[in-house]
């Protein structure tokens, strides 16, 4: 099936609920020459132009298409926009990868190692998912956790980003040079309209993490005041590093990496569970660094 329009994808998910909605097909194809997944039927989207663009919405919001390409996330207008999300995109795999892998895909997959999904976590994005005759938003969260999934025959069309006009960063870590998968990844965004800080943490699970206490600490750590509504520039250098330990420590578990059936399990903290702390805890305390600059 090859949709033209976006109305003729909702009606043919519809009359065909078990249709794999495919764009770019990066993940898909891997998952089907894997032997992982089996489609009765694929619904190509690369036809509907219209969701493969962004557009301004009353309120501050960015509404993105699903169909909008990581490539295209990139450019210099779209970086301006949402510098984090550009940040991702840019480091999410080699130049094939992100010329054709999509917003939606990235989102759908849900893939652990999503470089977009820490970011939108921490943005607190809300995706709008249509079904013939009826739409609905759900919180970016809440679809990756199962809170609200996705349901047979919805179609993923938009991913709406409030902007909030202030510093935001994404790092990651892999285990080699060059575009590849994350061991690790932090999105960090300030909003110092509400004066506060919020941080996602990607790859350690199998969905972003938000170390909610972490965030409600560190923002009452930073002077608020010190560069006016633009958003402060002022923290205590120790309290930037406590951070970033308390990030780690609430997102990797001391048993992360143990082996219950070699009896590993319970005697504290693993050496892998060590490594990808310090990891973490290095990317969150540079992330706030970056972002107070």
């Amino acid at each position: 099936m090859l949709p033209t329009s976006l109305d003729e994808a909702v009606e043919a998910l519809g009359a065909s609920p078990a249709a794999v909605p495919v764009a770019g097909g990066t993940d898909l194809m891997e998952a089907v020459n894997a032997g992982r997944l089996r489609p009765a039927a694929l619904l190509g989207l690369g036809r509907i132009t219209e969701l493969r663009g962004w557009r301004y919405e009353d309120g501050g919001t960015a509404v993105l298409g699903a169909g909008l390409t990581l490539a295209r996330m990139d450019r210099p207008d779209f970086a301006a926009l949402i510098p984090a999300l550009a940040d991702a995109a840019r480091t999410a795999g080699p130049p094939q990868t992100r010329n054709v892998g999509t917003l939606g895909g990235n989102i759908a997959t849900n893939a652990a190692t999503g470089d977009t999904l820490p970011v939108l976590a921490a943005l607190e994005a809300v995706v709008t998912l249509a079904r013939a005759g009826a739409t609905r938003e759900v919180p970016v969260s809440h679809l990756l956790t199962g809170h609200d999934p996705m349901r047979a025959g919805e179609l993923l069309t938009w991913v709406r980003v409030p902007l909030l006009h202030a510093p935001q960063v994404f790092l990651k870590a892999t285990g080699r040079s060059g575009p590849s998968r994350a061991t690790a990844s932090v999105a960090l965004v300030l909003d110092p309209a509400r004066r506060g800080v919020r941080c996602a943490v990607g790859a350690v699970a199998p969905v972003p993490l938000r170390p909610l206490e972490a965030e409600a600490w560190v923002a009452g750590c930073i002077d608020w005041s010190a560069r006016g509504e633009e958003g402060a520039r002022t923290i205590d250098p120790a309290a930037a590093a406590a951070f970033g330990e308390y990030v780690a420590s609430a997102c990797v578990p001391d048993g992360y990496g143990a082996d219950p059936a070699a009896g590993t399990a319970g005697e504290g903290p693993t050496a892998a569970a060590v490594a990808l702390r310090r990891t973490v805890a290095v990317l969150a305390r540079r992330a706030l660094g970056r972002a107070l600059k």
